[in-house]
């Protein structure tokens, strides 16, 4: 596995304005939240996809990708690396471009599934460290 380069990622993250966040939680002591929550703060739509959740950060939640109406710039997902295969399956079924695991995720054959289709992944990054040190 290897994720894009820092000027590659820096033209992901300043391209991209809607992020569909994956395993968003609603409660604001979570990793997902405070994560969401600055990527907001600096500008791009979050969409909460958690079935178990009415709203995040103002916005409610959808149960699923396949429930997110619009385009979707990056899929970040937090959810245990074990689940990531599933979470490509349903990220491949939608025209993102980016699946995005955050720092501590990874899985060697979601990487596959994705990279195989010609779309980009970036495995065991949290998109908001990123995103401060390419300001």
């Amino acid at each position: 596995m290897q994720n894009p380069s820092k000027s590659e990622i820096k033209d992901i993250l300043d391209r991209s304005k809607r992020i569909a966040v994956v395993g968003l939680s609603d409660r604001p002591d979570r990793t997902s939240y405070m994560v969401s929550k600055a990527m907001q703060d600096e500008g791009y739509e979050i969409i909460p996809v958690n079935p178990t959740i009415d709203e995040a950060l103002g916005v409610k939640a959808v149960a699923s990708l396949k429930d997110v109406e619009g385009p979707i710039d990056i899929v970040n997902v937090f959810r245990r690396s074990e689940q990531l295969p599933g979470v490509a399956e349903e990220f491949l079924q939608t025209d993102a471009p980016v699946f995005w695991a955050q720092q501590g995720l990874a899985n060697e054959e979601a990487y596959r599934m994705i990279t195989d289709k010609g779309r980009t992944a970036v495995m065991d990054l949290c998109i908001k460290v990123a995103r401060a040190v390419i300001k």
